[in-house]
């Protein structure tokens, strides 16, 4: 059908359909999920994002999907890119197909990345995924604060 209304060559009816199909595109946010366990959380084409803190722990982690299974490799670095640059390293990482998590008691390093830089590439060996920080700021923020409310 959508090949039968592109034949057409209206150009009302086929920016119509872009417009249509880009409304319907997953969007590419950040959004901070306070509760319990406090989650940060980011998806975009090939890539998912998802920082969570369990005040219990306390324990943070940082969770990496890509589109492909990640190979196992001793050492896993994050790099954040902007302003605020800096490469994280660590050889304690735990794989899951294509997902990877990094767990530890402290994240200010993480969530500085985050927050003040232009996009994070998680590496692994010669594999890498690259997320989007844009628009992390403010949900950052909200993570931080949920990280600091008081356990009920």
């Amino acid at each position: 059908m959508l090949g039968a209304i592109i034949a057409i060559g209206s150009d009302v009816t086929f920016r119509t359909v872009i417009a249509f199909a880009l409304l319907t595109s997953p969007a590419a946010a950040w959004e901070a999920v306070p509760g319990p366990i406090c989650l940060l959380t980011h998806e975009e084409p090939g890539a998912a994002v998802r920082v969570s803190y369990d005040p219990t722990g306390p324990i943070y982690a940082i969770t990496v999907t890509g589109a492909e299974p990640w190979a196992d490799s001793t050492l896993f670095g994050i790099r954040f890119t902007g302003p605020a640059g800096l490469t994280i390293t660590t050889n304690r990482h735990q794989i899951d197909g294509a997902s990877l998590t990094v767990s530890d008691s402290g994240f200010g390093n993480v969530l500085n990345g985050l927050q003040y830089n232009a996009t994070a590439t998680a590496m692994l060996g010669g594999q890498s995924v690259t997320v989007s920080l844009d628009g992390a700021a403010p949900e950052v923020k909200k993570f931080r604060a949920c990280t600091q409310a008081p356990v009920a």
